[in-house]
């Protein structure tokens, strides 16, 4: 992907953005983790989804829906998460437009720091009526 806007709508090119993570880069703060993860749904990469998924929590494979194009990200709020936190939760909505028309997704997702380097992991989320 060249330097186009990133997926997950901070408004910076992928290549300064999620880019660095989706290569290997430790993810700073659980928010942008779950950025990082927005724009890998976005992206069709599904390594990336189950290599920052909890090993406790992971599935054994992602399947990804090719019809399912993910548009827009709103994070609506975030608590804890930052660089001295060790947990984080971050509840956000997701748009995207399927063979059916628009799709709406808002979860309340949280996330952990792993034992192994301490980078941020996604542990589960939770879809608030």
């Amino acid at each position: 992907m060249t330097d186009e806007l990133c997926p997950c709508g901070r408004g910076i090119g992928y290549a300064s953005c999620c880019g660095p993570l989706h290569a290997g880069g430790a993810a700073p703060s659980a928010e942008r983790l779950m950025r990082s993860r927005f724009s890998a749904f976005a992206l069709g990469d599904a390594p990336y989804l189950l290599a920052t998924w909890d090993p406790a929590t992971r599935p054994d494979s992602v399947e990804l829906d090719a019809d399912t194009e993910w548009k827009r990200l709103f994070v609506e709020e975030t608590e804890a998460g930052g660089p001295f936190d060790a947990v984080g939760v971050v509840t956000f909505t997701a748009i995207a437009r399927g063979p059916e028309g628009r799709i709406e997704l808002r979860e309340r997702s949280r996330f952990r720091r792993s034992d192994a380097g301490g980078r941020w992991v996604y542990v589960d989320g939770e879809t608030p009526q």
